[in-house]
């Protein structure tokens, strides 16, 4: 198996039962295929902290680089998103987060300020890894891939030991 370059972790009790399709999941694999990264790993699991944070340490585990969570980011009793990647990560990078929410209600959608989803940086098999949590709608999963995607060469850079 090869080392993914990302990993997309889809965060749904509905769609970890096969009652709904994952919609933001495989648009963001799209997403990142067309920024050029095509080694990709993809879960889906339950909502729940637990279950998102072994997620990424599955992924962070197998080398990705670049892990990106959708849904779960609200306010309903079981989105704990954050909650489950806060577990995981050794600093966060809250301007990242708040930019994905600024854009998202600067873009017409006003509840994107509701999103509680982190970004930070995580320890991997790969090394020093980005996380970042999206909401699980395919509107939100394109504004945060708008505001993160172009930062990812810098970013990479910066995870790996590089001058600002």
């Amino acid at each position: 198996m090869s080392v993914p370059s990302a990993a997309v972790v889809t965060v749904s009790d509905r769609c970890s039962r096969g009652e709904a399709e994952d919609r933001s999941g495989p648009l963001l694999v799209q997403l990142l295929a067309e920024a050029g990264l095509h080694d990709v790993v993809t879960l889906v699991v339950p909502d729940g902290a637990g279950s998102v944070r072994d997620a990424l340490t599955t992924v962070l585990g197998q080398g990705a680089r670049l892990v990106l969570t959708t849904g779960g980011t609200g306010l309903a009793p079981r989105d704990l998103t954050p909650e489950g990647t806060r577990e995981v990560l050794e600093l966060e990078v809250p301007g990242l987060a708040e930019a994905i929410r600024r854009y998202g209600a600067d873009h017409g959608v006003p509840t994107a300020v509701l999103s509680r989803g982190l970004a930070g940086v995580a320890s991997g098999s790969g090394g020093r890894a980005l996380v970042v949590n999206l909401p699980g709608s395919t509107g939100g999963v394109r504004d945060g891939a708008a505001v993160l995607l172009p930062l990812w060469p810098h970013l990479r850079s910066q995870l790996d030991g590089g001058d600002h």
